[in-house]
């Protein structure tokens, strides 16, 4: 499917964190929201970013790594109103694979597998670690009008249940669908077991 786009969630308030975290360098030198924008580019060539205001700096790095980035003024509603912002300032598609952009280590591998998904047809895809449903989601097209609507703090979480029976689960051996960056100490190594 080549009508897929990115979208790229970089409009919370990181407020556990302490401060800026998507500014944060990780230990190469990248920050946690361009390696997070990186990885999703790899995959479906346009990204739609949101930010919330006030981000000058984040939108300015997020469009020289190639996205189109939207200001979404409703951005403390939480994630659902972020998610209906930039699906508005997507537009009618294929399909959509939406990234979190505190979300740094999932692979390319993994976006990859959920964008052929769509493409083989999936309604929705999700890739799973072990047990666990993480991120990115796909969302096909279809969902275009629940997708603007959405608001509070859920995201897409009621339309996934909603339509559990449609989602095509896609087992990964990629932890970094699961780990989210939300303190300072999320950004240590994992223990091994």
């Amino acid at each position: 499917m080549s009508d897929v786009v990115g979208v790229l969630l970089a409009a919370g308030s990181a407020s556990r964190f302490g401060s800026d975290k998507l500014a944060h360098a990780l230990p190469h030198g990248v920050s946690i929201a361009v390696q997070s924008a990186r990885h999703l580019k790899s995959e479906p060539p346009r990204v739609v970013a949101v930010v919330r205001p006030g981000s000058a700096a984040l939108a300015a790095t997020l469009k020289e790594e190639g996205c189109e980035v939207t200001v979404c003024e409703n951005a403390s509603d939480g994630m659902g109103a972020s998610l209906a912002c930039a699906a508005r300032a997507a537009g009618p598609a294929g399909a959509y694979v939406v990234a979190l952009a505190d979300m740094p280590f999932v692979r390319p591998s993994t976006i990859s597998a959920v964008r052929e998904a769509l493409g083989g047809g999936a309604a929705l895809a999700a890739p799973y670690f072990r047990t666990r449903r993480g991120h990115p989601v796909g969302i096909s097209g279809r969902f275009y009008e629940r997708l603007i609507v959405l608001t509070g703090d859920e995201g897409a979480r009621k339309l996934l249940s909603e339509n559990e029976a449609t989602l095509q689960k896609i087992p990964v051996g990629d932890p970094g669908v699961i780990r989210d960056i939300d303190r300072p100490e999320d950004l240590a190594p994992p223990v091994r077991v």
